[in-house]
């Protein structure tokens, strides 16, 4: 499927009150109208335009809006106008296109195989039409859609395709159309590919927890699925959407000890895999960010079997800035650090240098901390990070259930327990912390009023 534009006949113009469609007059419009048509009249068509030169008359923001798609198929483009906007101009001085910079003229459009009007001014558009009519050169006109010789549709690219929707003039129909096509192939709601994926495994992040912060592919991916494994952090809902076909099995549930759970989930990807399955692993935030993945990535590629990794929306970054906390901000903090806290600041196991990370003046992100709260503040206080110092936990982040409480490190721990904050939760400590989306002061305009 490959659209370009809709064209009409050409060597004439529209008729604008009717056009014959075998023996029924419908209007020969692209403005919506209380009376459409069943089907729309224009006949969609793909333009090869790699190498061929293209006409746009007009260097302003709807020119800029059509010149990305001309470019991205090889056109010699050509725009002329007065003026242009600072984007056309960057994309002449970049040997994109070439622009004159003077009023449109008649000849213009010698040699051109497709043409563009979209200057502010009807009768200059009027004009081009009118030239581009007598060379037989298909013309969008963008300010009459339906007085000009081509109509653009609402498209869209997406993996070697491009979507194209006319509805009759219907824009936003033909939009939302669009989009509507463009997030099924996304999702994987429609396939574009009815050949069986080969087996193997993907290792997907589904993200911080709300369902629509999984990425485009880990969804088609997930979507195509033979076999799911999921985390207990892994998106409920995205599991809903499966076919009754798809076997999900929760990593949580696989029947071995606590030690053992680890090298049983592996066995899982591995058995799925050998026995023909695309396996999807499906994670809660990111694979590679405290989340075994490259542990399980090792496992899969010693047994021969192939892996996809698939990156996710990281719950570090993501769930701070659902409760309105960037984790970094210009003149405030330099670097941010991402903390594990399955295992106490004494623990032999622990790999973290705890002194250090009080001496650090920027974001500090805990994981997995809850439990361990009241440790890890004395740790940092007794490193000599200031009692005062911002520290927020947002427990179940990004969902309809989040919760965020507010405190600094010198309360953070009895405010948790006082709270009765629970795991899933993550504790932001520096002085983004602080930070509101609701403190924001809009700017107000002295001048407006």
């Amino acid at each position: 499927m490959a659209v370009a534009s809709a064209v009409r006949r050409p060597g004439r113009l529209p008729v604008p009150d009717g056009q014959a469609v075998g023996s029924k007059l419908v209007p020969n419009t692209s403005d919506a109208t209380q009376d459409q048509p069943t089907g729309d009249p224009n006949y969609l068509v793909g333009l090869d335009l790699h190498g061929r030169r293209v006409v746009v008359v007009g260097g302003g923001s709807v020119a800029q809006r059509r010149l990305g798609l001309l470019i991205a198929s090889g056109a010699d483009v050509h725009v002329v106008s007065r003026a242009v906007t600072p984007a056309v101009e960057g994309m002449a001085s970049s040997g994109q296109i070439a622009v004159t910079l003077r009023e449109y003229a008649d000849g213009d459009l010698d040699g051109a195989w497709y043409a563009i009007a979209c200057t502010d001014e009807p009768e200059t558009n009027a004009a081009v039409v009118a030239e581009a009519t007598r060379r037989r050169i298909f013309c969008v006109r963008a300010d009459t859609a339906r007085l000009g010789t081509a109509v653009t549709p609402a498209t869209a690219r997406y993996d070697g395709l491009t979507l194209g929707v006319l509805a009759s003039g219907q824009h936003r129909r033909s939009a939302a159309v669009r989009n509507a096509l463009l997030e099924a192939l996304q999702s994987g709601v429609v396939s574009d590919d009815s050949t069986p994926i080969a087996p193997g495994v993907a290792l997907v992040g589904g993200g911080p927890g709300d369902p629509d912060l999984i990425t485009v592919r880990g969804r088609r991916l997930l979507a195509r699925a033979d076999l799911v494994v999921a985390d207990r952090l892994a998106p409920p809902e995205l599991l809903a959407e499966l076919g009754p076909e798809v076997e999900v099995v929760d990593a949580a549930k696989i029947p071995y000890g606590r030690a053992m759970a680890q090298e049983a989930i592996n066995n899982a990807l591995i058995e799925g895999a050998k026995a023909g399955k695309f396996v999807v692993r499906l994670k809660g935030g990111d694979p590679y960010v405290f989340g075994r993945g490259y542990e399980e990535l090792e496992a899969c590629v010693a047994a021969g079997v192939p892996v996809t990794v698939v990156p996710g929306v990281t719950s570090p970054i993501s769930v701070p800035a659902a409760a309105g906390i960037p984790v970094t901000h210009r003149g405030v903090t330099h670097e941010f650090v991402v903390v594990s806290g399955h295992v106490a600041p004494d623990h032999p196991d622990s790999l973290v240098d705890w002194p250090a990370l009080a001496r650090l003046r920027g974001t500090l992100v805990l994981m997995m901390a809850v439990e361990r709260i009241e440790q890890f503040a004395t740790a940092l206080l007794e490193g000599g990070r200031p009692a005062g110092t911002p520290a927020t936990v947002i427990q179940e982040g990004t969902l309809r259930t989040q919760r965020v409480l507010r405190a600094d490190l010198g309360t953070v721990a009895a405010r948790v327990r006082a709270e009765g904050i629970r795991p899933p939760a993550i504790v932001v400590i520096g002085p983004t912390a602080g930070f509101s989306a609701d403190a924001v002061v809009p700017h107000v305009d002295s001048a407006a009023g």
